[in-house]
């Protein structure tokens, strides 16, 4: 899933004395990635519904993070402003509006091609900011119509293998979309919220959207074997806790640029484990859409580091 790292309060990466990033935070980037690009081929891959796994997802994480944003920033909870958390409860419904489109995108489309597509998160948000008069340098509009192009390649392509194809293609991109103004609900928020504050709201609020979505659509929410519930796990450690808070942790020594570039290795990481471990190998001709698509984002990180 999209992370909120491009939000951070950062200018640029912090070097040592030999100019070089720190070691350690480039390991950990590393471990943050390989968590991330883990998410699409276990969703894909577990005998759960889509709408299910998204919520257990959550409601993990709320329970592991709980206790410790109760213990140690309850002061802060009880004073946040009610502006902050109605905007933080409206980043948790977005979340889970991603969450709903993004997870049955990876069982209608490859794998490869709803990674690609919900990535596309930084174009969205450029495109939300710009109506509300934020104009972006020419480097970044460059960047959007490459990726927009190669978006348009992608689906073409898998529309020409089936129309459940190019559902799935569509739902990722709204989830994409979806996660954007996540992402700019919850800038606006960490202005003077704690990220664990903020967080536990937002993750709260989007587990009860997904439950109430599971409730009114008949979704099961119990009864898969042993197999589904230790997958659900390992997904909630790896992809949640693991990828989304370490790419948070570094994102203030390596800055923005770097750590959201390095994010966009999650797509040939989730295509290449898709690959190995599901056989799912997409059509040959979606290779290209695919670099149009990553070599648009790099190019928006770029005009970012400028």
């Amino acid at each position: 899933m999209p992370t909120a790292t491009t939000t951070a309060p950062v200018a640029s990466a912090v070097v040592d004395q030999r100019g070089q990033l720190p070691r350690t935070d480039l390991l950990l980037l590393a471990v943050s990635i390989a968590g991330i690009s883990l998410s699409a081929p276990l969703i894909s891959a577990t005998a759960a519904p889509a709408l299910a796994i998204a919520f257990w997802r959550n409601g993990m994480s709320v329970a592991v993070l709980g206790p410790y944003a109760l213990w140690r920033h309850r002061a802060e909870l009880r004073g946040i402003s009610r502006r902050a958390l109605l905007l933080a409860m409206a980043a948790g419904v977005l979340l889970a509006l991603h969450f709903a489109l993004w997870m049955p995108s990876l069982r209608m489309t490859s794998v490869a091609s709803a990674t690609a597509l919900v990535t596309t998160t930084p174009l969205w948000t450029i495109l939300l900011m710009r109506l509300f008069g934020v104009r972006a340098p020419r480097l970044v509009r460059l960047g959007v119509g490459l990726a927009f192009a190669g978006v348009l390649v992608l689906t073409g392509v898998d529309l020409s293998v089936s129309s459940r194809a190019l559902l799935g293609d569509g739902l990722a991109l709204g989830a994409g979309a979806a996660a954007a103004g996540y992402v700019l609900l919850g800038a606006e928020v960490r202005r003077t919220v704690s990220t664990t504050a903020y967080t536990l709201v937002c993750y709260a609020t989007c587990a009860v959207a997904l439950l109430a979505a599971c409730l009114l659509t008949g979704t099961r929410l119990a009864g898969w074997p042993a197999g589904a519930w230790w997958q659900i796990f390992l997904l909630m450690v790896t992809a949640q806790l693991l990828g989304h808070s370490l790419s948070n942790r570094v994102v203030r020594t390596l800055g923005p640029s770097v750590t959201s570039t390095a994010i966009l290795l999650e797509t040939p990481g989730a295509a290449l484990i898709a690959a190995v471990w599901l056989g799912q190998w997409p059509p040959v001709a979606a290779y290209p859409a695919v670099g149009l698509i990553l070599l648009g984002l790099v190019l928006v990180a770029r005009a970012e580091r400028r």
